[in-house]
């Protein structure tokens, strides 16, 4: 008799078990609907225009400047990261350009300006500088923008910034 009851209890646990795995699939459309409309929205999330991503790389470049040539080199490093972590960005968010695939003909360029600070060598600083303002020029030219020429700069971008370190810094 016992076991009869156990027998009977256990047949029910296992009958509601399995009634409640079939009720998911009810919800499983609705879910996907809901799943499918959030990525339709995100995909009309704001992104980062292509002009707006190349000023940011613009300003960088012209920071870079005068932090390599006043020999700050932690400054010129974080520089240098900005412009490659934007590239990425470009990439990430402008992927239907076409410049955006071009932009890998940056990197060799920023790696060697890179070495040329992890050296902490001015002078070759500068001709790596040169030669990636030329690379940009290049790109530029190569996607149908070349009347937008970029030149090692005259004055910094912005006059709140010091890029002398002072001593002890």
């Amino acid at each position: 008799m016992m076991q009869e009851k156990l027998k009977r209890y256990y047949s029910m646990i296992l009958l509601l078990a399995l009634s409640g795995c079939g009720s998911g699939n009810v919800e499983q459309p609705n879910t996907q609907i809901r799943l499918d409309s959030l990525e339709a929205r995100l995909s009309e999330a704001y992104k980062p225009g292509f002009g707006e991503m190349m000023g940011s790389i613009q300003v960088h470049h012209n920071k870079l400047w005068f932090a390599g040539v006043n020999a700050n080199w932690k400054l010129a490093a974080f520089e240098i990261h900005e412009i490659q972590e934007t590239l990425e960005q470009i990439t990430k968010f402008q992927q239907e350009r076409e410049e955006s695939r071009m932009t890998g003909s940056l990197l060799p360029r920023l790696d060697s300006i890179q070495l040329a600070v992890s050296e902490g060598k001015v002078d070759r600083f500068r001709e790596q500088y040169a030669l990636l303002t030329d690379a940009c020029n290049d790109c530029h030219r190569a996607t149908d923008f070349g009347f937008n020429v970029v030149k090692i700069p005259d004055e910094p971008p912005f006059t709140n910034q010091e890029f002398k370190l002072k001593d002890g810094q």
